[in-house]
């Protein structure tokens, strides 16, 4: 019925061995047009041996929207210290020429799917057909009731488009329906329910009842200046900025927290940082902004 069509994959190896004198061209110069994530690892780490395997796996899965480069640090060393690795397994994804994300030691397979999905969704979301195009717009115009129809339909179809699922959930809160939101996400087919349009509607949930009971935004504003090294005050600032709409004045104070104090409760601002990229669309210029200002501090 819509026609829907899917992006030929792009040529070249998705996983390869890369080394000091192949780094710029494999790492580099191919993140300039696909994310790529750098493994780096060596032949006697035990947790290497589980955590490879496991990226290999998922980034086959997300057929060529992303990239993955080993490095064995033990025959790379000049590397390894220019990137500052000081444990491993390690893992950065970099886009555009520059490290946007990472983590270091194992992870398990649910939370390795959530980092290949969130640094796959930096390069946009790569056209979802033309129904999914109009249900987009409708919802853009203002017009929930038609965009959620145009999803439902597609749905109907395809009972497990991530893109239309994760749109019918975002249109339902449109319309101001968070209950109704929510009761449909939780019913989101297992298969997709960590895709990242699935988790860009969860994201735009929590943020819809973090709104809800935001505190005054005055009163916080004076509460931050009073005692700049209030992180409570300051996050719960940033959660009054988002829910106004001033969304890249949210990220700033998140960011200003993080700066001061990143393990304070349990690195809420990170946490807090990541609900907000991830409810925003990956190519927002709020997103890649504050991407790379966390990525250069995690790196620092």
């Amino acid at each position: 019925m819509f026609g829907l069509t899917e992006n030929a994959l792009p040529q070249g190896d998705l996983i390869k061995d890369s080394s000091e004198a192949t780094f710029m061209a494999d790492v580099i110069e191919t993140s300039r047009e696909v994310p790529v994530i750098v493994d780096f690892w060596a032949p006697w780490c035990g947790p290497c041996k589980q955590l490879g395997p496991a990226l290999e796996a998922a980034v086959t899965a997300a057929k060529g929207r992303v990239k993955m480069v080993k490095v064995n640090v033990d025959e790379n060393q000049m590397i390894a210290g220019q990137l500052r690795i000081q444990s491993i397994p390690t893992v950065y994804a970099f886009w555009q020429g520059q490290p946007v994300d990472g983590f270091q030691g194992a992870l398990p397979g649910s939370e390795i799917q959530k980092f290949i999905d969130r640094v796959a969704g930096m390069a946009g979301d790569g056209g979802l057909g033309e129904a999914l195009d109009m249900a987009e717009q409708s919802l853009t115009e203002g017009d929930a009731l038609g965009a959620a129809e145009i999803f439902a339909a597609i749905l109907g179809e395809d009972p497990e488009n991530p893109a239309a699922f994760g749109g019918l959930v975002r249109a339902h809160l449109a319309a101001g329906n968070l209950e109704q939101a929510e009761a449909f996400l939780a019913g989101a087919p297992a298969r997709i329910a960590q895709a990242k349009e699935v988790e860009a509607a969860r994201a735009q949930i929590e943020l819809a009842k973090q709104a809800a009971n935001a505190g005054p935004e005055a009163e916080l504003r004076a509460a931050v200046a009073a005692d700049p090294a209030n992180n409570q005050a300051r996050f719960d600032l940033a959660v009054a900025l988002n829910a106004a709409g001033k969304v890249e004045e949210a990220v700033d104070e998140l960011l200003d927290l993080f700066r001061r104090d990143r393990e304070w409760n349990d690195g809420a601002a990170r946490a807090q940082l990541f609900t907000i990229f991830d409810a925003l669309k990956p190519q927002d210029p709020i997103v890649l902004k504050g991407r790379r200002k966390l990525s250069s501090m995690i790196f620092a």
